[in-house]
């Protein structure tokens, strides 16, 4: 048992920031598994629509969740890491953080406006409901944001391994509280 057992089991985000933090995580992980089960359906086909309106209806609302998540994290202090980390750590971890907040907000407004510049709503799966596009399409536009949409995704495959690895790091070499605050 670790000589921080004590400080361990009190320095937590408080309920709604592991809330937050789960369900964004969870909404963010569906829009990735939509998104690649897209492929598994030939184009313009009904299961291939399906996974689309899934994949987006996934990031509306993991933007949704982010940002009360964010004012949230900006009224309430996250707890202390026990042991303290070093001061490049610290720094490495804003900027990781700070990463996953943009993306968390840049990556599904992309989405929306991809959709929306090529004349497109959003619609709800399993229905005819749809967010109507309140732009006139723009192919031209469409793809270019649809490229940005596709390269930052796939770029944050590495900053969202990055962040999960350094939360195991932190739990199974560092031994302190990093990964247990967020449960």
């Amino acid at each position: 048992m670790s000589i921080y057992a004590d400080n361990l089991s009190v320095a937590k985000y408080t309920r709604s920031a592991r809330w937050f933090h789960w369900l964004v995580f969870l909404f963010v992980l569906l829009a990735y598994l939509f998104i690649n089960l897209r492929g598994a359906y030939d184009r313009g086909s009904a299961e291939q629509l399906l996974m689309m309106q899934w994949h987006k209806l996934s990031g509306v609302i993991a933007f949704l969740l982010v940002l009360p998540r964010l004012l949230h994290r900006w009224r309430n202090i996250p707890p202390a890491i026990v042991p303290a980390i070093a001061p490049w750590e610290a720094t490495l971890s804003k900027i990781t953080h700070f990463a996953l907040y943009a993306f968390l907000v840049v990556q599904p407004l992309l989405g929306l406006f991809t959709s929306f510049a090529g004349g497109r709503g959003v619609g709800i799966p399993g229905t005819s409901l749809q967010l109507p596009s309140p732009m006139t399409a723009n192919k031209a536009l469409a793809e270019q944001l649809g490229n940005i949409h596709g390269w930052i995704g796939n770029a944050f495959y590495f900053v969202i391994g990055l962040h999960i690895a350094a939360a195991l790091w932190h739990h199974f070499f560092r031994h302190d509280n990093t990964l247990k605050r967020m449960l």
